[in-house]
Order: structure tokens, then C-alpha cells, then sequence
């Protein structure tokens, strides 16, 4: 695979690591970009991963919820810019594909796509995407969508503007701890409720990496396994919802926060615009000679 100035420019971005480190690492892994930061973590030459959520895709995260808060729905509608996510055709249209999803049982976004976007009148969710690109003359999609039905508590919301969204299912407790803690997923990104749904390669991968930063350490191996086991708990503390600080009260985790008020979280989604999605390619050569003309 080439590698390209945009390709290193990303790399730059998300380790802070130098150009050339970037440019060999990208060699060694054949243009693999997660590879290549795996690699780098585990030499020591990434600061950091920091930048990792940068993506360029725009849009919105539209929430549905039932009066009752026993039913619910999040859905990810993306477009090129952020000027057109802010369009009100745009957001009407994203609403509207929310309020379809809300009332049918459709499992996947081809299959919504073919449905009519309302009951009675115009054409499909298709349809209507094509005409609203003809009409603004910008790309757009809807991307995903999940749909939530309380089985043993109820459901709670956070919006952070229209590019976070967080549904969270409550067992016991009240409907202001249930917003704080969707709030609290918001603004902590967890992976998952507790330690014991951590994917496994997710930790094989990290505990992979936190081997070969202490590998070097000179230390016995017995002080090594101890080292590794310490991180890795404390790197599960940081991945589960339940290991987290609280946000509004950093001296209590979470757990000991639903704990005392006789709660339970049953599951949660979290919604971000744009992540995962590929950057769109620039060429990095002109944007710098761009600003040198500056």
C-alpha cells in the first residue's frame, strides 16, 4: 500500500510522534494505520493515541422516546458538513427517519430504508435521502439506528447538542440518577457496563502492550507480573462504566453510586457522529505549502 502525506499526517495527528517515526511505522505495517499505533505503543514512541476519535463526517443523533419511558430509539443520520447538519430540511428529515424507526420493527438500515418515511404520504426513506441530496446538494446517509425496550427498569436519555446521544436502561433508582449517569456515559465513553463483558481481544490486545513497555524494565519478572496485573486493573477501571469516577462526584465510582441508591444499569448505548468513519484524504503536501503562501 502507498504511503501517502495524508496517511502520515494522520498518524502524526493521533500519536505525536514525529514524521519520520510515523512514515517508518506506516512501512513496517504496510499502511495498516491501528497497526502502526499498536506498534508504536507498544516501543513507547506514541504519546498517545489522542486524537484517535477525529473523523470528518458530520451529522446528527436523533432521540426518540416513549411517554411512558418503556420505549426508545437513537438514530445516526450523517452528512458532509457541519453547515448542512444544522439545515433544518436535514435535521427534519432525521427526525422524521427517527419517528419511522420508533414505530416499526424494521432490524436493519436497508430494510428502513425501504419503507415509507410517513405513514399515508411521499415516497420512502430512500426516496426522500435522494431527493433531500438533489435538493442540497451534499451527500448524506442514515447510517444506524438501535432501538431500546425496557425489559426490567426504565430508559433514560442524554443529548450532548446532536453529535453525543446515550440511552441507558434502569433498574431501580429515579429518573434524575438515570440522566446523570447517561450524562455521565457522555462525557466517559465507557466499553461496557462491568469487567465481565470487556471483549477479550480488547484486553489480550492491551495486555499485549503493556508486556512490551515493561519488557525492558530490568525488573524481576515476578515485580513485572505484579506491574501488569496493576494496569490492567486499573485499565479496566477506566473501560467499564461501573469502574469509572462519577463525573459529578470524582470520590465515588459509579458503583458505589448506584449501590447506594438501590440501582442497576442494565444496558446502555452510546452514539457519536462520525466515529469510525474514514477521514476523508487530503493532500498534505499542499495544505503546507498552502500556508506557507500565507
Amino acid at each position: 500500500m502507498a504511503i501517502t502525506a495524508a496517511l502520515v499526517k494522520e498518524l502524526r495527528e493521533r500519536t505525536g510522534a514525529g514524521m519520520m517515526e510515523c512514515k517508518k511505522a506506516l512501512v513496517e505495517t504496510d499502511g495498516d494505520i491501528e497497526l502502526a499505533i499498536e506498534n508504536m505503543r507498544k516501543s513507547g514512541q506514541a504519546k498517545a493515541a489522542k486524537k484517535a476519535g477525529r473523523v470528518a463526517a458530520e451529522g446528527v443523533i436523533v432521540i426518540q422516546q416513549s411517554a411512558d419511558n418503556r420505549q426508545g430509539c437513537m438514530v445516526e443520520v450523517n452528512c458532509e458538513t457541519d453547515f448542512v447538519a444544522k439545515d433544518e430540511n436535514f435535521v427534519s428529515f432525521a427526525e422524521a427517519v427517527a419517528e419511522r424507526v420508533m414505530g416499526s420493527d424494521v432490524a436493519d438500515v436497508e430494510t428502513l430504508m425501504a419503507l415509507l418515511l410517513r405513514d399515508g404520504e411521499g415516497g420512502t426513506v430512500e426516496e426522500a435521502r435522494q431527493a433531500l441530496i438533489s435538493k442540497i446538494g451534499e451527500n448524506m446517509g442514515v447510517r444506524r439506528f438501535a432501538r431500546f425496550s425496557a425489559s426490567s427498569g426504565e430508559l433514560a436519555s442524554y443529548a450532548h447538542g446532536v453529535r453525543i446521544g446515550v440511552m441507558v436502561e434502569l433498574a431501580g433508582g429515579n429518573p434524575d440518577l438515570a440522566r446523570d449517569i447517561a450524562m455521565h456515559i457522555a462525557a466517559t465513553n465507557p466499553v461496557c457496563v462491568d469487567e465481565d463483558q470487556v471483549p477479550a481481544e480488547l484486553l489480550q490486545k492491551e495486555r499485549e502492550i503493556i508486556e512490551a513497555q515493561s519488557a525492558d524494565s530490568g525488573k524481576p519478572a515476578e515485580i513485572i507480573e505484579k506491574m501488569i496485573n496493576g494496569r490492567i486493573a486499573k485499565y479496566l477501571k477506566e473501560v467499564t462504566l461501573l469502574g469509572q469516577p462519577f463525573v459529578k462526584d470524582p470520590d465515588t465510582t459509579v458503583a458505589k453510586l448506584l449501590a447506594k441508591e438501590g440501582a442497576k444499569v442494565v444496558a446502555f448505548t452510546r452514539f457519536e457522529v462520525g466515529e469510525g468513519i474514514e477521514k476523508k484524504q487530503e493532500n498534505f503536501a499542499e495544505e503546507v505549502m498552502a500556508q506557507a503562501r500565507l
